[in-house]
């Protein structure tokens, strides 16, 4: 896994994401109720302040738990809730070393099908359905990671030339399309309350 992302929009945390397979799990582990932009810049602050240059399963799941939680609650903050993505991140991490070694990538390498794929993601701790559909898309569209019936899989995250998620960001330019879906998603959604539908 030798790429370039884009979904930090920061060189050196991208770089990390694009050779990184646990850096870029992290990273969509912690996509949520901060800007993107925020969460998946985590891994390389994460990294940096543990005094490495990329991440490893087995030294965070082994780590003491405070002191992890107080390394994420550094200013800046890896995240809105440093202490319970702190656990997150952990039990993440358990559950790589429990079931793959350790080895991210292994989430992935050998699945046969784009089904097998999204039960593996969907198991993994703090990815639920549509964050599992979201990875699977960001690995199909951008990492090369392309097992049979992927984009079916993925739901309409998989779909070609649509900018839904955190899986259709290029660059800047894509970036701003995702966000204007993202709030279109939120109007309606608030609508449909609204209305009681």
């Amino acid at each position: 896994m030798d790429v370039t992302l884009h979904l930090a929009q920061d060189p050196e945390a991208d770089a990390l994401l694009g050779r990184s397979p646990l850096a870029a799990l992290v990273g969509m582990l912690l996509d949520q109720q901060v800007p993107m932009e925020w969460a998946f810049k985590g891994p390389a602050t994460i990294a940096q302040r543990l005094g490495g240059d990329d991440l490893d399963a087995h030294e965070i799941a082994a780590h003491e738990p405070e002191a992890f939680a107080a390394l994420l609650s550094q200013k800046p903050a890896v995240h809105r809730y440093p202490g319970s993505m702190a656990k997150r991140i952990q039990q993440l991490c358990q559950y790589l070393v429990e079931h793959y070694d350790g080895d991210a990538e292994a989430v992935w390498k050998d699945a046969g099908t784009g089904g097998e794929l999204l039960k593996r993601l969907a198991e993994l701790p703090g990815f639920g359905k549509q964050k599992a559909q979201i990875f699977l898309a960001l690995l199909g569209k951008q990492l090369g990671v392309r097992p049979t019936g992927w984009r079916e899989a993925a739901g309409s995250y998989g779909e070609p030339d649509s900018f839904r998620s955190v899986a259709d960001i290029t660059g800047p330019e894509s970036l701003v399309k995702v966000r204007a879906h993202k709030q279109e998603m939120k109007a309606a959604a608030k609508a449909s309350k609204a209305t009681g539908k």
